[in-house]
């Protein structure tokens, strides 16, 4: 009897065997791994939801600043030309600029150029006369322009105007041709002094980045 429970005790102090410590690590080093493998796709999660945050203030800042552009763009009677314009890929705005109650209006010629895959927001000094601000409409953006990146990552990015009778276009001769059929109309006694029509009353930007899978559209009203 004494002997048969010296050999229980003896059992039940021997421990772990080798091979129980040998699964136990390997349990321990699976659930390590699994956690790890989870902490890492919850790292990732987060930095792409960060930067399409960022992405999405960057776009909403770019398209605000475009929206109160159109809104304030000049007439084509005050720009002697349409007020809005595309050339080689540059979308340009005529539009009043901000004075203090009382002055004399201005005008600023504003400019989004594509350099370098980012978007750039060129504005011109105030514009006090019609040679200034033919100056502004034939020349490049001199020294005294204000150049505000806007966005960078930018793949692509487009524009069509608004053309009243003609509907959406990225032609400037139709453009130009509703220019001239608003000036004739002018003429005609039973308007009177009726102001000149718009040539362009809408704009749509359409913007692709390199960090979203589909190009992103906005669409805004001229001087509205």
């Amino acid at each position: 009897m004494r002997r048969t429970a010296r050999c229980d005790r003896a059992r039940t102090a021997r421990g772990f065997t080798l091979i129980e410590l040998l699964v136990a690590i390997a349990i321990l080093a699976v659930v390590a791994i699994l956690s790890w493998r989870g902490l890492d796709q919850i790292m990732r999660g987060r930095d792409t939801i960060t930067r399409a945050m960022a992405d999405e203030r960057v776009f909403a800042q770019m398209f605000d600043q475009m929206r109160i552009d159109c809104r304030q763009a000049a007439s084509d009677d005050e720009a002697g030309a349409a007020a809005i314009s595309l050339d080689g890929g540059v979308l340009q705005i005529v539009r009043a600029f901000a004075v203090p109650p009382g002055t004399a209006p201005r005008l600023q010629v504003v400019r989004y150029r594509v350099t370098e895959g980012r978007v750039v927001r060129y504005a011109s000094p105030p514009i006090a006369n019609l040679g200034e601000l033919r100056r502004a409409l034939r020349g490049g953006e001199s020294g005294d322009w204000n150049a505000l990146p806007m966005m960078g990552g930018v793949g692509s990015i487009s524009a069509r105007l608004y053309v009243p009778k003609v509907g959406w276009t990225s032609s400037m001769q139709d453009v130009r041709a509703q220019l001239t059929a608003n000036i004739n109309n002018l003429k005609v006694p039973q308007l009177g002094n009726a102001p000149l029509p718009r040539s362009v009353t809408g704009l749509e930007v359409r913007v692709g980045a390199t960090s979203l899978q589909w190009p992103v559209t906005r669409v805004f009203l001229v001087g509205e």
